[in-house]
């Protein structure tokens, strides 16, 4: 695909709109200490903030939520129950118990547990004991479980993750990214409200022991629900996090913080910024052209594009200059084009955040031309096409 210059049509709107376009400013629209940061609204899918999304990082507890979503489809397709007990096995006691010194909810050894308390144990506590009884109890065993682990990953799109056990437990070939954490993270919100709600309990009492939810953020007053921490020697601390105020809600996924209370100060900071410093804007309306494209071999030589719905964004309250856009199509159009035919995509930015992508349709037909006009466009291309893919803005 080429970058090519946005036409005049789309420059217009945005200048008289939101100021002058900008190509990507180098200055960050909101200071933050995280390394990792993929944050986004999660009923447009609009991007709000994105950076080293899809750079691999070992998961540490996040890969937790893998091991909800395989349950919560399990329940959902009855193939479990609240009331299916599982079997606690010295293995699952010893490395994910109360020997581990890790985060645990307790279960005791060669006992059973309903996978309604597992569970709870789970989202509650982050507890790897309960991770290890589930996958255990529904596959035998932790690595045929992470064979399911990642057959529901793929299914649900997560592109660049793979897991190799339930509890996110150090291995050489467990990885994610923060795009995929996010995707998940509204996916399990979007899929099991029911169980989705597990995350925001505010305890969970098991074995005669008492256990607030290890979520830092829940008594923030900040509308956070959601969802899980995560720590890798080498990379951070990390946090899947979603908050809403009534009206919109965001999901994000932060990581490479040094320490608890960077993690907590980050993560607010950038949530309630995620809600309170966007504005919906409406862009164009359905049909409106919004630029042209070059065409090659036909009877005209360039083609009006145009949005077949209405499209709006939301853009940053304080700095709406951030908000460009671009016009992607594959360089020249060849003839015949037909009216309605999609042709490219338009990108809109803000700032270095691709934050949604939207078809381009030919606004009117370009038939072929003749083999004069075919010849002449060969020509025009070898002497110009080049250059091309240096023109772009935004």
């Amino acid at each position: 695909m080429q970058l090519y210059r946005i036409g005049a049509v789309v420059t217009a709107f945005f200048i008289a709109s939101f100021g002058a376009i900008s190509a990507g400013s180098a200055a960050d629209l909101i200071e933050t200490k995280a390394k990792r940061i993929h944050l986004l609204d999660a009923d447009t899918g609009f991007v709000l903030l994105s950076r080293e999304a899809d750079t691999p990082f070992p998961p540490g507890s996040l890969a937790k939520l893998m091991t909800a979503e395989v349950m919560f489809h399990a329940l959902g397709k009855g193939q479990v129950t609240p009331e299916t007990e599982y079997f606690v096995s010295e293995h699952a006691w010893r490395t994910g118990g109360a020997p581990s010194r890790a985060a645990t909810m307790f279960a005791k050894v060669k006992s059973t547990v309903s996978v309604a308390d597992l569970l709870q144990g789970l989202t509650v506590q982050m507890a790897n004991d309960a991770a290890i009884v589930m996958a255990e109890g529904m596959r035998g065993s932790e690595e045929s479980f992470a064979q399911l682990m990642n057959e529901r990953a793929k299914e649900i799109g997560l592109k660049d993750s793979h897991f190799a056990n339930p509890t996110g437990f150090p291995d050489d070939t467990q990885k994610v990214t923060a795009r995929d954490m996010t995707a998940l993270a509204t996916h399990l919100w979007r899929t099991y409200p029911e169980q989705y709600a597990l995350f925001s309990q505010p305890a969970f009492e098991w074995n005669k022991i008492f256990q607030r939810n290890k979520n830092p953020l829940l008594n923030l007053n900040i509308g956070a629900d959601g969802l899980m921490t995560g720590l890798a020697e080498g990379h951070g601390l990390s946090i899947v996090a979603s908050a809403s105020n009534g009206s919109r809600r965001v999901f994000a996924t932060l990581g490479g913080f040094e320490t608890d209370q960077e993690r907590v100060e980050e993560t607010r900071k950038l949530l309630q910024w995620g809600l309170d410093g966007f504005a919906m804007k409406d862009l164009f309306a359905s049909k409106e052209v919004v630029g042209e494209a070059t065409v090659y071999g036909g009877t005209a030589s360039m083609l009006p594009l145009r949005v077949e719905e209405k499209v709006s964004v939301l853009a940053p309250v304080a700095n709406p200059e951030a908000l460009h856009a671009r016009i992607v199509y594959e360089r020249p159009l060849p003839a015949p084009i037909r009216e309605g035919d999609r042709v490219g995509e338009l990108q809109i930015w803000v700032n270095d955040t691709l934050s949604r992508k939207v078809e381009l349709h030919a606004a009117e037909t370009v038939e072929s031309g003749t083999l004069r006009q075919r010849a002449f466009g060969a020509v025009a291309e070898l002497l110009v096409g080049w250059l091309r893919q240096f023109s772009w803005a935004g």
